[in-house]
């Protein structure tokens, strides 16, 4: 059994519904949520656009990192999230990203892991330091806190009255 870890984001629409949709889809397509972090909104980050509700969460799986990850996109998509490379950021319905299967450390064209921008994302550091603030990056050896903490992206998340359950 893996244990991996979850980002999650939307800024259109019922921003709230498309995050509990998308986690409602990881537990019945995916495997057992075991910590579910606060959920934060941000300002959009790399492009002008609506703010973010963000969340992290932490998963137990039987299957393997691509599958975990073909099965994430498909989420999406099925949650009207369209990924279009040459645009670069947009807003999106549903973000869902991979950040953590155990301690593997893996570069693929489909997939790397640990996922490559999450040191410098606070919305990503935050919520994870939440609910795994030991869990150590197998490349950096810092824990989730101590990347929160030297984390130069200077947006504040801030915590919502929001839950996902």
């Amino acid at each position: 059994m893996a244990r991996i870890y979850i980002s999650t984001g939307s800024n259109l629409g019922c921003r709230l519904d498309f995050l509990q949709q998308g986690l409602d889809a990881v537990v019945q397509y995916i495997g057992k949520v075991i910590a579910i972090s606060s959920v934060v909104e941000t300002p959009a980050l790399g492009f002008d656009g609506n703010s973010f509700l963000n969340a992290c969460f932490t998963v137990e799986t039987n299957l393997p990192p691509k599958k975990v990850i073909q099965i994430m996109l498909q989420i999406e998509k099925k949650h009207g999230r369209t990924r279009n490379v040459a645009l670069g950021y947009q807003n999106r319905t549903l973000d869902l990203d991979l950040i953590f299967y155990d301690d593997l450390v893996l570069k693929e064209p489909t997939l790397t892991l640990p996922h490559p921008s999450m040191e410098k994302r606070r919305f990503v550091l935050q919520p994870l330091a939440e609910i795994a603030p030991f869990k150590v990056h197998p490349i950096t050896k810092k824990s989730m806190e101590e990347l929160l903490a030297k984390c130069e992206d200077k947006t504040v998340p801030i915590k919502t009255q929001y839950s996902l359950t």
